[in-house]
């Protein structure tokens, strides 16, 4: 989280209005102007009804911006990342920067044929009147971006928003600051400073955002925030996309030949460990496996993870402390400690915890009925009965 005060206190000639103006005018709101505004939100709007951000000119002009901004600033967002969360340059590149990339030239590619009107079918009695189905931008859009894919999930979504010709705010995560400051850094060099604005700060600015009026918001993160915007944002009608985790299943009910087996654990591994060590809400969150299969998944998936996570630093490490105790004391539960099959080793100064396999952990403990979000995987087996 960046301050400034120490900077601002310096200017006391100029009010607190002409500096919050001048700020926003560079497109990064420091927390301390945020929690005020200073006419933000009215002048995204007045920018988004001038017209400036409809024109596909305009548009293709900002994803070419954040292309440029990738490309030049790669090493600087792999630093950023491996400070705020331990990944791996590898890691890096294919979950956020490579992915990203390929997704904005994709928009370039498409984005005259997306917003070309398109014929609708008029009724009979219509006749002789044609019609069109003409896309339009909503107008002034809120993006809060999360943790653990925080470089993807800010500038995906702001793509996505630029491409259908809206005014944008950036909410970065507070718990990724190295991150956060990359991107009130950079995305104002990159984009155009008066129609995109990025506002750091923790939950007390999100829910000062919140008191305005949006024409679209898209929060990532978890369940309970994503209640709390939908409650403000109903005041307001504002439509609302949440992007929220679950405990996702993966179900293994077959498992064939040894070549069918590896690719079968080779995906597994991928889809748990490969995103942030599993912090992440794509990731398979515990095992559905036939009983019989059980032996036999077990070994592969232990011989496969020493082969691949050879180092501890190929693994992006667990958040922070409260995080990482959270994640451990799930392990503290003689009942769950007792089902540990690999692994489960902890290292509170490293903030990491190895892959963990768990078999049949009971199914009423916290492991078993809470979002895991971490390297910990039960496996839990059923018996199928074919009569």
């Amino acid at each position: 989280m960046r301050r400034e005060g120490t900077q601002r206190s310096c200017h006391c000639q100029h009010s607190s209005s002409e500096r919050e103006r001048e700020l926003s005018a560079m497109g990064s709101v420091p927390e301390e102007v945020a929690l005020g505004f200073g006419g933000l939100v009215g002048d995204l709007r007045e920018v988004y009804e001038s017209g400036r951000t409809r024109g596909l000119e305009w548009r293709r002009s900002q994803l070419r911006g954040l292309v440029r901004l990738l490309e030049d600033k790669e090493e600087n967002i792999f630093d950023a990342l491996r400070e705020d969360l331990g990944k791996h340059r590898a890691e890096s590149f294919r979950d956020e920067v490579g992915v990203l990339k390929k997704s904005v030239v994709d928009k370039l590619r498409n984005l005259k044929n997306w917003a070309a009107p398109e014929k609708a079918h008029t009724p009979l009695v219509a006749f002789p009147a044609t019609a069109l189905l003409v896309p339009e931008p909503l107008g002034v859009v809120l993006i809060f971006s999360c943790w653990n894919l925080p470089i993807g999930l800010a500038l995906e979504p702001l793509s996505g928003a630029l491409a259908a010709g809206n005014a944008v705010v950036v909410k970065p995560s507070e718990l990724a600051p190295s991150t956060s400051a990359f991107l009130a850094a950079n995305i104002p060099r990159y984009l155009d400073a008066k129609a995109v604005k990025v506002v750091e700060g923790g939950p007390e600015v999100g829910e000062k955002l919140m008191e305005h009026r949006w024409d679209k918001v898209l929060f990532t993160g978890g369940s309970r925030v994503g209640r709390l915007i939908m409650t403000k944002a109903a005041k307001h009608l504002t439509p609302v996309a949440l992007e929220l985790g679950s405990k996702c299943p993966c179900i293994v009910d077959w498992l064939d030949s040894s070549r069918d087996s590896q690719v079968a654990v080779n995906r597994i591994i991928g889809a748990k460990w490969s995103t942030c060590s599993g912090q992440a809400c794509i990731a398979i969150d515990y095992m559905l496996v036939e009983e019989k299969f059980a032996p036999t998944l077990i070994e592969l998936l232990k011989s496969t993870l020493k082969r691949f996570f050879t180092k501890p630093e190929y693994m992006a490490r667990i958040l922070n402390e409260k995080h990482f105790n959270r994640l451990s004391n799930l392990l503290a539960d003689r009942r769950v400690a007792a089902s540990v099959v690999h692994g489960g080793h902890c290292n509170p100064k490293a903030l990491s915890i190895e892959p963990t396999l768990l078999l049949n952990p009971p199914l009423d403990s916290d492991i078993m009925t809470e979002e895991i979000f971490g390297p910990l995987l039960p496996i839990i087996t059923v018996r199928v009965n074919v009569r």
